[in-house]
């Protein structure tokens, strides 16, 4: 018994147009240039949604390095003296107090700046 596919090739083919629909020229008819598209479009989806979280995260330490020098620290020591004091705040949150609560960012900053201040070195 022989199967005809012309039902499914349809389908397939419909599908694959319809996701192609705003392509342009070839690409949104042609099924063979559509299905290219669409495989490369899907790959690059995949990873720039990856990208993304990278993108946020440098956006984050901009904002918060932006708001710690007026405080007269640095970003790269603000960190660290926030991972030395236990300070479990994360980027995210520290941009976020920074952006909307310039108060709040400004005791965090406070609270880690005092308990990190250089000791007085003895004279040799």
């Amino acid at each position: 018994m022989r199967v005809k596919k012309g039902k499914h090739a349809i389908k397939r083919r419909r599908k694959l147009l319809k996701m192609a629909k705003g392509y342009r020229h070839g690409r949104s008819t042609k099924e063979r240039a559509a299905k290219v598209a669409i495989t490369k479009g899907l790959a690059y989806a995949r990873a720039h949604r990856r990208d993304k979280k990278g993108d946020f995260r440098t956006l984050w330490n901009i904002k918060i390095n932006a708001a710690v020098r007026p405080l007269g620290l640095s970003y790269s020591r603000f960190i660290n003296d926030l991972k030395k004091k236990g300070v479990i705040l994360d980027r995210k949150i520290l941009a976020d107090l920074a952006e909307n609560d310039p108060k709040a960012f400004a005791r965090v900053v406070a609270f880690v700046k005092e308990s990190t201040k250089p000791k007085a070195q003895s004279p040799k």
